[in-house]
């Protein structure tokens, strides 16, 4: 029983620069932009969709098999995947190419400024989800545009139920490309701002998306999130965190959250508040793959955000 991730895999480089940008950029001169930002601190992170969904699912004791392309540069990433005991039978080494990576400068005022080269990822349409066996759930997240029309496509054409989750990827669809997307998913997700983007995009409002899928589920940040199942709007709460440190990959392990309550059939309120918990969980470490906690210590903190008891 094992959830096919189709995303992206990525290193992300973080840099702090310890000033403001507003003061080195000038407005008025804004059309010969020309700076440099000198940034002492500096590290590299494990990233990109597809792994950090897999990180968190497999956390949960989910199964997670990833789909993806990578580069000539993905040695340490595939060692660390090793390491952790998550399959790579689907990682697709692209020749001549990097990894996925996103540069990411940050200022004291937590603006930031992000470079992403897909590298690889561009190259996803030649994986097929016909390649992989056991395949009951899958997730069609971020990743190389015509791996993502192929791959939802794909599992459509296979009957195997899919979540639809666009992300920063939708801008490259029109809108009745993102209608084929919710007419083939079993269920779409995406936040706030993604919500209303796709509104726009397709016409559609929220009560009508949700009509065409089994759940809609926008997410809200700190006001945690809502799903749209069965004609009914279910509110999701969020635990406070312990401490908010970095947002990076919150979404990820929500839907990793998502897609284990999927696959063990549970209810949406339980489902909803066990992704909450892995995005609340996250965003106070740094980084999408640091935090680390036992199956047993995340039932222990389901109970106490939630006063239910679940067993993974």
């Amino acid at each position: 029983m094992h959830t096919l991730i189709c995303g992206s895999m990525a290193y992300d480089t973080i840099m702090v620069f310890k000033d403001q940008f507003k003061k080195h950029i000038l407005p008025e001169q804004i059309h010969i932009l020309n700076v440099a930002f000198l940034v002492p601190e500096m590290r590299r992170e494990y990233g990109g969709c597809a792994g950090n969904i897999a990180y968190n699912l497999q956390m949960l004791g989910g199964h997670p098999m990833i789909m993806a392309t990578v580069g000539d540069d993905f040695a340490p990433y595939a060692s660390r995947l090793e390491m952790l005991g998550l399959n790579q039978a689907h990682l697709r080494h692209v020749p001549d190419s990097f990894t996925g990576q996103a540069f990411i400068t940050t200022d004291l005022d937590d603006n930031q400024i992000t470079a992403f080269h897909p590298g690889a990822m561009g190259m996803s349409h030649l994986n097929s989800v016909s390649m992989a066996k056991d395949v009951t759930l899958g997730i069609v997240s971020p990743d190389g545009r015509d791996g993502m029309i192929q791959h939802a496509q794909q599992f459509f054409d296979l009957d195997i139920p899919f979540v639809f989750d666009p992300g920063q990827g939708m801008p490259m669809f029109s809108g009745a490309e993102l209608l084929t997307f919710i007419e083939q998913a079993a269920y779409v997700t995406v936040n706030d701002y993604e919500a209303k983007l796709l509104q726009d995009k397709t016409g559609k409002s929220l009560d009508n998306i949700a009509k065409n899928v089994k759940a809609l589920i926008v997410t809200l940040g700190a006001d945690g999130s809502l799903i749209y199942a069965d004609g009914k709007q279910i509110a999701i709460p969020t635990p406070k965190p312990k401490a908010i440190v970095d947002p990076t990959g919150c979404g990820d392990a929500y839907r990793a959250g998502l897609l284990y309550g999927i696959q063990q059939d549970w209810d949406w309120q339980s489902t909803g508040r066990l992704a909450s918990l892995m995005g609340s969980l996250k965003i106070a470490n740094r980084g999408g793959q640091n935090h680390r906690y036992t199956r047993a210590e995340l039932m222990n903190l389901y109970e106490h955000s939630f006063g239910q008891t679940i067993k993974l």
